[in-house]
């Protein structure tokens, strides 16, 4: 079915609402928000007539307090500002007729069956046929929601339940209804996933669906297991955080921030909806969790949960975790295990898990109790709530951060030794899982010719996971594909004559290895394929140059060297930007330093939304020195208007960098001068990002790419230029905002950018500012307070402002 989505109309403007208002707008869509009409003015409002109900501002009271609260939160729910606009408010009364000009309109008002159906009157009475009709509720079944609808409705009607903040977590779970087309079902499953960035899982019409009735099972489970093991809540979000794949925020803080309440009203659910579940009395509240709810202790939301912010005596903030046996609130304990300790040098993830399963401490023995009712629970979930075990993984690393889903972990310990881990904890694993081993086949994944494949239960066979030949995951080529490597890079075959080189260093850094890999890579792109990708599936493109390089080479006073490695960094970004192939790079999320003036060198950026660019070398002493600063000046000389010359332009440019301004989302990189326009597109799906990337690479070399030739035309401004730098920096150090090194950091930085102390404003080569460039770095590494600032980040984590 042909269907293109212009216009939507998001139903309730709470917490979700709003955000998926904003979600909607990020894209570029058109977005009509309603709420309710107040029962009656606020006091403030009606004393004194100022206004009354029939004020539209009055009337839209609730609707606009909504929006207004949900842009203001942190982190953002929109890409740009701007994309506000995108934005209608109105209210149910006047605005539901409103509807008729939207393709699909979306409910999102309170778990209240009564309420919904009331709302769908509304709904039937405008929406034009054809038009999409969605849910976004978590506790009520879809099909009751469809039942005495016209046809035309039921036919258009699905469950579409996004995970909050709908920005940031990546699952969109679709439940359909006995009625619903089945081209709406792959309609929604695959805007979802190339528009709204999302990972698409196919639902059945079972409570909470599947993220929630695996994690909320999993959070209950770690709930009762604290009793059962006299674990603490500092000892279980160490054992269940990044150490286990997972975020920081673990078990408890995430549940502080979800709000305990939330995980409470879908564990009764599960407890009253699913008798039959071996595992439903793992669903009640244990004591302690009932008396916090008891007391209102119900996370962020209330100020206190299983943490609590205090101000100390002086009067810093100091957090505090509850004791689950006093409820009494105490300083948070330092967690030593052996086992932790033996994790933190193992990278790979997978053998991670083989590892933290062998722990002989209390992590270990948490470890093997934990996943051996896991293992148990999610086997037997299969025909209940999905016929496919992928889905279940999809929906967990989605919904709830986990880098591994269940499956994919029981495959990293080995399917059938976690089947003997589970008996020796009294659990045993499905019947189907006992007759795939019986029949040879040792793991619910495999790779072959660069697919992931999983183990289909009804036949007995693997096959494709269907969606994903859209992909490419570079984990699932490098086996078969690579052409080359190094200790921190390796090339692979994409095919159709591109080539992609991915880092593989620690948080993506660029040291000696990287330089020579982006330049192998170059070489032999040139010498037999059409064009190179950058990009790679780590958790972050790059975090930048490797400083702790830097650091060694100048506390040495090893100046010649620190010259050198500046050198190659600046002619290897030189390389990117005048190869004879088209060089596409492919950031996502943190993008910093080196790895923001590789993007501002490539002949295209293919970003993902989440991407977090920015110049940041001011924070460790230092100015952009692998062609950031040049490429700020080359910028600022062409934003410069035919025969003016506009110093806001310069200044603009001077303050990204001296305020170490990082995007919040690829659209915003272009506002901050890191993107260009026609230069950069945005890919809204991770997984896509490396395939986009590729085929621009091939629309670049099949446009007939050449060679660009360097610019010697680059206006700068000299004395002019550098007169507002200075007198700005000395202004901003008189009153105290600044230190005396900043300013001597700023003054380098205005120079570079300025060309210079020339006499009037000049034409330059690029060669030109970046030997100036260069300079002004090596010349802020000889200093102390660059140093220390440099060790405060290697050693605390911790900007230095000295």
């Amino acid at each position: 079915m042909n269907r293109i989505i212009k216009k939507v109309a998001v139903l309730g403007s709470g917490i979700m609402g709003s955000r998926i208002a904003c979600h909607f707008a990020n894209l570029g869509v058109e977005v009509l928000l309603l709420d309710i009409v107040p029962k009656e003015l606020a006091s403030e409002e009606s004393e004194g007539g100022v206004a009354t109900i029939q004020d539209k501002a009055a009337r839209n009271k609730i609707v606009n307090a909504a929006l207004e609260t949900t842009i203001k939160s942190n982190p953002s729910p929109v890409f740009t500002k701007s994309v506000v606009n995108k934005i209608t408010a109105g209210n149910f009364d006047d605005n539901m007729k409103d509807i008729a000009s939207c393709d699909w309109v979306i409910e999102v008002v309170v778990e209240n069956l009564e309420i919904k159906k009331k709302v769908y009157d509304q709904v039937e009475k405008f929406r034009k046929p054809g038009t999409l009709i969605t849910s976004n509720t978590s506790g009520i079944p879809i099909h009751m929601m469809a039942e005495g609808r016209g046809d035309d409705f039921k036919a258009h009607f699905c469950g579409t339940h996004f995970f909050n903040p709908p920005r940031y977590l990546r699952l969109l779970e679709i439940i359909p209804t006995p009625f619903t087309n089945k081209d709406v079902v792959e309609f929604l499953m695959h805007y979802g996933d190339k528009f709204l960035g999302k990972t698409t899982v196919l639902c059945k019409d079972t409570p909470a669906f599947i993220a929630n009735r695996i994690g909320v099972y999993s959070i209950m489970s770690l709930l009762h297991l604290v009793e059962k093991m006299d674990l603490t809540v500092d000892e279980v979000d160490k054992f269940t955080g990044p150490v286990l794949g997972r975020p920081k925020s673990a078990t408890f803080r995430t549940t502080d921030v979800v709000g305990l309440d939330t995980m409470i009203k879908v564990a009764k659910g599960l407890y009253d909806n699913c008798p039959d579940d071996k595992a439903r009395e793992l669903f009640k509240l244990p004591a302690y969790v009932a008396k916090m709810e008891q007391n209102n202790w119900l996370g962020d939301k209330t100020g206190q949960g299983f943490y609590k912010k205090i101000k100390g005596a002086d009067s810093k903030s100091e957090i505090l975790s509850l004791n689950l046996k006093t409820l009494a609130y105490e300083p948070q304990q330092k967690i030593k295990s052996t086992t932790l300790e033996t994790l933190k040098s193992i990278e790979d993830l997978r053998l991670r898990m083989k590892a933290y399963a062998m722990g002989k401490d209390k992590a270990g023995e948490f470890f093997r109790t934990s996943f051996a009712g896991l293992f148990e629970y999610v086997s037997d979930r299969i025909p209940e709530i999905s016929d496919e075990l992928y889905r279940i993984d999809d929906a967990l690393r989605a919904g709830f951060g986990w880098e591994l889903g269940p499956f994919e972990v029981w495959d990293a310990l080995g399917i059938a030794e976690a089947v003997d881990m589970m008996k020796k904890y009294g659990h045993v694993p499905a019947v189907w899982v006992t007759e795939m081993l019986a029949a040879g086949n040792t793991s619910f994944y495999k790779v072959e010719n660069g697919e992931k494949k999983y183990y289909d239960i009804p036949s007995k066979t693997y096959k494709n996971i269907p969606g994903t030949s859209q992909y490419i995951i570079l984990d699932n080529i490098r086996a078969t594909k690579t052409i080359w490597k190094n200790a921190g890079t390796a090339i692979t075959d994409l095919g159709d004559g591109i080539i992609n080189l991915e880092f593989h260093t620690k948080m993506n850094t660029i040291g000696g290895e990287v330089l020579e890999g982006i330049n192998k890579a170059i070489d032999v792109a040139e010498k037999g394929y059409r064009g190179l990708v950058i990009g790679n599936d780590g958790a972050n493109f790059s975090a930048g140059a490797n400083v702790g390089m830097i650091f060694m080479m100048a506390v040495e006073q090893e100046w010649d060297e620190v010259d050198f490695a500046i050198r190659m960094f600046q002619n290897t970004m030189m390389r990117i930007r005048y190869s004879g192939i088209p060089v596409v790079a492919a950031p996502h999320n943190l993008t910093l330093g080196g790895g923001c003036e590789l993007c501002m060198h490539a002949d295209f950026v293919q970003a993902n939304a989440e991407t977090y660019m920015g110049l940041v070398e001011f924070g460790v002493g230092l100015i952009p020195g692998g062609g950031g600063s040049k490429e700020f000046a080359l910028r600022a000389s062409d934003a410069f208007a035919e025969g003016q010359i506009d110093q806001n332009i310069l200044k603009d440019k001077f303050l990204t960098i001296g305020m170490a301004k990082v995007s919040t989302s690829g659209r915003e990189a272009e506002e901050l001068g890191y993107l260009q326009k026609d230069k950069y597109a945005i890919s809204m799906n991770r997984s896509r990002l490396i395939a986009d990337a590729k085929e621009k690479a091939i629309e670049l070399a099949d446009a007939g790419y050449t060679k660009p030739v360097q610019r010697k035309d680059i206006k700068v401004l000299g004395k002019s230029g550098l007169g507002m730098v200075l007198a700005g920096a000395n202004t901003m150090y008189s009153g105290h905002y600044i230190s005396e090194h900043d300013k001597k950091i700023s003054e380098k930085l205005g120079y570079v950018l300025c060309g210079g102390d020339l006499s009037a404003p000049t034409l330059v080569t690029e060669q030109y500012l970046l030997d100036l460039e260069r300079e002004a770095f090596l010349s802020l590494c000889s200093e102390k307070k660059t140093l220390e600032r440099i060790q405060s980040i290697l050693t605390k984590g911790k900007t230095l402002r000295n």
